[in-house]
């Protein structure tokens, strides 16, 4: 059976539109809780692939969170192994951070809907050509990474130049939240935490601005999550079928 190895952070933050479109594939789901499991010791090694989802956590809080040093860890020997790695958001940051880039907070949070470019190099990519030349997608983060040295840069906005890369041929950084779903945003502007944040930016987009903005483009952002999450997902390879003596 093919298994799917995925780092979560808080509950409020699931695979979102990505949980389906794995299943959908008939791959199985390993999850790591961290924040009900913060000592847990995963190995990649029995698995095709790691997704590293977000949070509201950084990659210098380290000192205090050690699962966070456990990610790395998990995510250098994904790479190490060649076995396709997503990262979105904070785990766009954890895998910059692994592959030296900096992460640094921005001057501006992006939180809502932005124009998110594609690069030449994005425009052609086997993973985020279904964007073609850009499209609106949702954000949520005060943080960002550099683009890593031997990282291919693949999407720029304009509040915020690394948006996403690739290293090699399998591993990609989002910084947007790409599966994100209307639910899941309404989840996200009912969550306490998350709204005192949303308060505190200065500049960003309020909620009913959020709110009505993705009534009118969540439906065309989900299209395009299912392509270029199906692109990454053939990186890891089709769950091979059991196959019983006198089927055909």
């Amino acid at each position: 059976m093919s298994r799917l190895l995925v780092f979560q952070h808080v509950a409020a933050e699931p695979l979102g539109t990505l949980d389906r479109l794995i299943r959908r594939r008939g791959h199985r789901i390993k999850f790591v809780n961290f924040e009900r499991h913060p000592d847990a010791q995963p190995c990649i090694d029995r698995y095709r692939g790691l997704i590293v989802l977000g949070g509201p956590m950084n990659v210098e809080d380290h000192a205090h969170r050690a699962h966070l040093l456990t990610e790395m860890r998990a995510i250098e020997s994904a790479l190490r192994q060649d076995k396709p790695v997503l990262g979105i958001c904070l785990g766009a940051q954890l895998l910059a951070h692994v592959l030296g880039a900096p992460v640094r907070r921005q001057r501006e949070p992006e939180i809502g809907w932005y124009e998110v470019a594609t690069t030449q190099a994005g425009r052609t990519d086997p993973v985020l050509a279904p964007l073609g030349d850009g499209a609106p997608l949702f954000q949520w983060h005060n943080y960002s990474f550099e683009i890593p040295s031997e990282a291919e840069h693949l999407a720029r906005s304009s509040t915020c130049a690394s948006q996403a890369f690739r290293y090699g041929k399998s591993a990609y950084g989002f910084q947007f939240h790409l599966e994100a779903s209307q639910a899941l945003i309404e989840r996200w502007l009912a969550t306490p935490a998350y709204r005192a944040e949303l308060c505190a930016a200065a500049g960003v987009q309020d909620a009913d601005t959020i709110r009505a903005r993705s009534l009118r483009e969540v439906a065309a952002m989900e299209q395009r999550a299912e392509q270029v999450f199906g692109e990454f997902l053939d990186l890891a390879g089709r769950p091979y079928r059991r196959i019983t003596l006198g089927s055909r």
